[in-house]
């Protein structure tokens, strides 16, 4: 019998013991992760920490963005699913993400995650896996069936940790035009 997964609700130390909504056998990849960390909803103090993570991850300053990205998450949704995660009350990586209720001919719900980031000082602590554990869980309560991403075709890091959580190459083909 296949136990279904719960979603997980971070607390602090101080709020009592932890429920473990993980997999009874101890297979899920987010297990060890959100053990680790605390992961939260982003809040709009958080500009800073997610300009500072994406500057060194991508050497560019883009707060205009950021400050796009965050209004939105705050003000315009009506479900906020974007996330932080934090060690020892430091952000240490963000992932922001909507609900979208259809679109493109499409009436359920869907997530789309559009912009992930650690810290590279905290490369290899399980940030990506805390973070993408909690917005499942999250999207799951929610009864949200998929999420969607897209990614640089050479963005092989990033290919290779969404393979790892579960993702796959969607039946879409996404059309430009240069202007």
């Amino acid at each position: 019998m296949t136990q279904s997964k719960q979603p997980f609700i971070p607390q602090r130390a101080d709020e009592g013991p932890e429920a473990d909504y993980s997999y009874a056998d101890g297979q899920d990849f987010d297990v060890q992760a959100r053990e680790n960390m605390f992961v939260r909803s982003m809040r709009e103090d958080d500009l800073r920490a997610i300009v500072s993570i994406d500057k060194k991850i991508t050497g560019r300053e883009r707060t205009a963005y950021f400050e796009r990205k965050i209004a939105e998450t705050q003000d315009e949704s009506a479900v906020r699913v974007s996330l932080v995660a934090e060690i020892d009350g430091y952000p240490v990586g963000f992932i922001m993400a909507r609900v979208d209720f259809g679109e493109f001919g499409h009436t359920e719900p869907e997530a789309v995650m559009d912009t992930i980031g650690v810290n590279p000082d905290f490369a290899h602590h399980e940030v990506g896996h805390a973070m993408m554990a909690q917005l499942l869980g999250n999207l799951r309560s929610l009864q949200v069936e998929k999420v969607r991403t897209t990614v640089q075709w050479n963005s092989f890091g990033l290919i290779g940790f969404l393979d790892h959580c579960g993702f796959a190459p969607a039946q879409r083909l996404a059309f430009t035009r240069k202007l």
